[in-house]
């Protein structure tokens, strides 16, 4: 058993964390500048942190340096995207449209993250009843990362419109895994406290109280 002392955590350090969490961003828009692999191997260390279900820890990261997997990957979007754009008409097409949707052609790092549905550590606690919780805990694997990313200056964008099967030929892994998210990651070239689908008029941020429930 393990006998550091806790932390304190002050106002200020809460003060602080509100900040993070409010300029955390789904970043689209990259320089192109390198970014030093043993940040990244931070990133993705402080990730493995994360909760899981079960203790089970079935996040998968895999490193995407390849040009022709990083091609196969662009195409994938492109197709998915074209789809994607059929859904909307009029000036929600329009607006769609003019999106800037991924960061895939100049972000310098690509992880895809998968859950490994068939992993055996955990023992299969907790999920016999809510079997989609390893996929909840990829997810906050994925919180996790997106928040240390903000803190060393980098910025995280999640590419979702994008085909899971595609991809995960595209990257060769196994046939049990399943494709939570394909990330872009670089420093930022804008940065912001507002999500860009807000300002660029796409969707408008919801009262939090609206969204709470007493029963």
């Amino acid at each position: 058993m393990s006998t550091a002392q806790p932390p304190r955590f002050d106002e200020a350090a809460l003060a602080q964390f509100e900040q993070l969490v409010a300029w955390r961003r789904d970043v689209r828009r990259f320089k192109p500048d390198a970014v030093d692999p043993a940040l990244i191997d931070r990133l993705l260390a402080l990730a493995c942190l994360s909760p899981s279900v079960g203790n089970a820890q079935p996040w998968r990261f895999v490193k995407v340096e390849s040009p022709e997997r990083r091609a196969a990957i662009r195409a994938n979007f492109v197709a998915s995207n074209a789809e994607a754009l059929q859904d909307y008409h009029g000036e929600r097409a329009r607006l769609y449209a003019g999106l800037k949707l991924s960061g895939l052609d100049v972000a310098p790092v690509q992880i895809a993250v998968f859950c490994d549905g068939q992993t055996t550590a955990g023992y299969g606690l907790g999920r016999r009843t809510m079997p989609e919780t390893m996929q909840y805990s990829v997810v906050a694997a994925i919180q996790t990362l997106w928040l240390a990313a903000r803190l060393l200056g980098l910025g995280v964008g999640w590419v979702s419109i994008i085909d899971p099967a595609a991809l995960k030929a595209s990257l060769d892994v196994p046939d049990s895994w399943s494709l939570i998210a394909h990330l872009c990651i670089g420093y930022p070239v804008e940065e912001s406290d507002q999500p860009e689908l807000v300002r660029y008029g796409w969707q408008a941020r919801e009262d939090w109280a609206g969204l709470v429930m007493v029963r």
